[in-house]
């Protein structure tokens, strides 16, 4: 199976997993956004469109919410249809990766195997979620602490032909870069995304970028010039493509990954020069979002994650706090809708 990770263009940018916030419905916009300015544009028009009209920019790579490799495998039929809504996508969002966690060697091979048979591009462990929930299992961040565990788990991923990559941060209650990271080297991974925290700072601190350059010292040091390398990617506190773009040169990682930049900005990864969008362009993106919820999460997903991007998107002008405050009092994709629908003719 062909490694994509091995064509990208260096520095890439990629799509950072959030958890009720990169769901199907918001990758899907992020891709359209990315491509045409958020125009619906078929086949039969790209050719009456200036070439300014195609894509610019966009995710060199995206991830999806992490999903539980032990539900997948072991959930009940409601709890299946549940999880795997986490993992649906449209080709638009290619490369596409989809990210796991669990601690049960079986279960990863099994759930490696399952997103491998979707399609998927590629399969990422999480070995960095702080949520004490996911560490109580033995996962997300709490596999810094048992390296032997976390290099079974990647050996158990990689039985699904799949390149696997790996999402951690740079140490448990201290710094372990210099010791977690070999044992992450040492079972050859595509790609590492190291979050510039430890998981005792959560996002408290600033990200220390200086040790995703450390990083990619001891991964040149590890691994010499032997091809391919596993690939470094930065993570944390980004602003925008400009800041990743200078973070990139700064530390010399292969990729940069945005996160939290990415509320209530679709255009992200455009390259646009426009600074600022409309609050017509603003409105109208949620609108579509709204829409692309309803269609494909609205029957499993509480419509409560949507209100996690209505601040995002609703700021910046006069009456958005009045318009952002009669959003978040909505039951429903409807309501929002038609309030949404009024705000365009008073924005």
């Amino acid at each position: 199976m062909q490694n994509f990770w091995e064509k990208l263009p260096k520095p890439f940018f990629a799509l950072a997993p959030l958890e009720d916030v990169t769901d199907a419905a918001f990758r899907r916009l992020i891709a359209k956004y990315s491509k045409y300015g958020g125009r619906d544009v078929g086949d039969e028009s790209k050719e009456s469109l200036p070439a300014e009209a195609f894509r610019v920019g966009g995710p060199d790579v995206m991830f999806t919410e992490f999903t539980s490799a032990d539900g997948l495998v072991l959930a009940h039929e409601e709890g299946q249809r549940k999880l795997r809504k986490k993992l649906i996508y449209s080709e638009s969002e290619r490369p596409i990766v989809a990210q796991i966690f669990g601690s049960v060697p079986e279960n990863i091979e099994r759930a490696s195997a399952l997103v491998a048979e979707l399609g998927f591009d590629g399969v990422d462990v999480n070995m960095g979620c702080p949520d004490r929930a996911v560490e109580k299992g033995g996962c997300g961040a709490a596999l810094i602490k048992s390296p032997a565990l976390a290099r079974k788990l990647i050996r158990a991923a990689a039985k699904s032909g799949l390149p696997v990559s790996v999402k951690t941060r740079i140490g448990y209650n201290k710094d372990e870069l210099e010791t977690w990271l070999p044992e992450l080297l040492a079972e050859n991974l595509a790609a590492i995304t190291l979050h510039a925290r430890t998981r005792k700072e959560m996002s408290d601190v600033p990200a220390h970028w200086d040790r995703i350059k450390h990083a990619v010292e001891i991964r040149n040091k590890w691994q010499g010039k032997t091809l391919p390398q596993t690939l470094i990617i930065g993570n944390g506190d980004v602003e925008d493509l400009n800041d990743a773009r200078a973070k990139a040169e700064e530390t010399k990682c292969d990729g940069v990954m945005l996160g939290r930049a990415i509320f209530g900005n679709p255009w992200l990864f455009s390259n646009s020069r426009e600074l600022e969008h409309s609050p017509e362009d603003r409105i109208q993106a949620l609108l579509e979002h709204l829409a692309l919820f309803d269609e494909l999460l609205s029957d499993t997903t509480s419509y409560t994650v949507m209100k996690k991007h209505f601040k995002a998107y609703i700021s910046g002008w006069n009456g958005a706090k009045e318009l952002r405050v009669r959003m978040m009092a909505t039951n429903n994709v409807g309501e929002a809708t038609s309030i949404l629908q009024d705000g365009i003719v008073s924005a």
